[in-house]
């Protein structure tokens, strides 16, 4: 009876919360949700954190060999950025029961995922022209549609942080046109890095619909707005124009406009790699959570010394008001 009851209770409560998504009210963090709700945000968000500080790894690479000041300091603060968009998220996923030390650990044990596009090499300058007109823009794409998201901490967080990466994608835009109309190597350069990040850019946006079990529950909640197939191709059909302008190619030949469609057909991406990468197995898997690993150990001393200034305060303001 008591079993009857509590089911009945949970059936009306879902009723009233998926009412409430569909008139496009914000879920927050002391309403009640469906437990599947809050654990796939609390994926989706503490991915999309570890995400933004693994992403630090291969830029922060190139800070020392940027080719001149001003590229140095765009990098510099791209890289900063990053890691303040990581604490933002964090902080919204805290609202959904879990905390950063939870999160964190489950990235350094290596059970929490993060996108698998960093876990390619950067090699040459271009790539962080390249990273920036292509990673961050396919990231682009995914952002400004969780600006809408149905979790009101998430979406509030997305805000900023789409208008910082917008920066960020024209920047690395600007870098490879600049590479595009310089020297024979220059060029080369540049096409070699577009070349490298076009597919693992392709693959940002998640396994094809028909194999990726989260999204019919996450359209449904309006976690998400638009599908993993539908977001790839509207990255497609924006990079496709955007390349003729640095006077460079694709590398796919079966890249073309398709009348019938509206959009460009495109080839088929190796989904072996893709699940291969995500699987821990990518060129640079076990090198960037050794990074993240060691920055966590090196920096016990900075937590520590938080903490105790912490109490410190804490207990000179009781003994004040004592």
């Amino acid at each position: 009876m008591y079993k009857a009851i509590k089911m009945t209770e949970i059936t009306r409560l879902e009723s009233v919360f998926q009412d409430k998504v569909d008139k496009e009210i914000k879920v927050e963090a002391m309403d009640w949700m469906p437990e599947a709700y809050r654990k796939t945000n609390l994926r989706q968000i503490s991915q999309h954190a570890h995400s933004e500080v693994v992403g630090m790894l291969p830029e922060g690479n190139w800070i020392t060999r940027a080719p001149s000041l001003k590229r140095k300091a765009i990098l510099i603060a791209k890289v900063q950025d990053e890691a303040g968009h990581g604490l933002y998220l964090y902080s919204a996923a805290e609202t959904l029961g879990s905390s950063r030390e939870e999160m964190v650990a489950d990235l350094l044990m290596g059970k929490a995922k993060y996108s698998s596009i960093f876990n390619y090499p950067t090699l040459t300058w271009a790539d962080m022209g390249a990273i920036g007109w292509l990673v961050d823009g396919a990231a682009i794409l995914n952002q400004v549609m969780l600006c809408r998201t149905s979790y009101g901490p998430y979406a509030r967080a997305m805000v900023r942080i789409c208008k910082e990466e917008s920066f960020h994608q024209r920047q690395g835009f600007e870098a490879l046109l600049e590479l595009s109309r310089g020297t024979t190597e220059q060029k080369a350069m540049c096409q070699d890095a577009i070349n490298r990040w076009w597919w693992p850019s392709l693959m940002m946006f998640g396994p094809k619909d028909s194999d990726s079990p989260n999204s019919e529950l996450s359209m449904k909640w309006k976690i998400k707005r638009k599908t993993n197939d539908e977001l790839r191709q509207q990255f497609v059909d924006m990079i496709a124009q955007q390349v003729k302008i640095l006077g460079m190619t694709l590398p796919d030949s079966e890249l073309k406009w398709n009348d019938k469609r509206g959009h460009f057909d495109f080839g088929e991406i190796n989904w072996e790699e893709f699940w291969n990468v995500v699987k821990g197995n990518g060129p640079c898997n076990k090198q960037r959570l050794h990074a993240r690993r060691a920055a966590h150990d090196n920096g016990s001393w900075v937590r520590e010394a938080a903490v105790a200034y912490a109490e410190k305060k804490a207990a000179a303001k009781k003994q004040k008001v004592a």
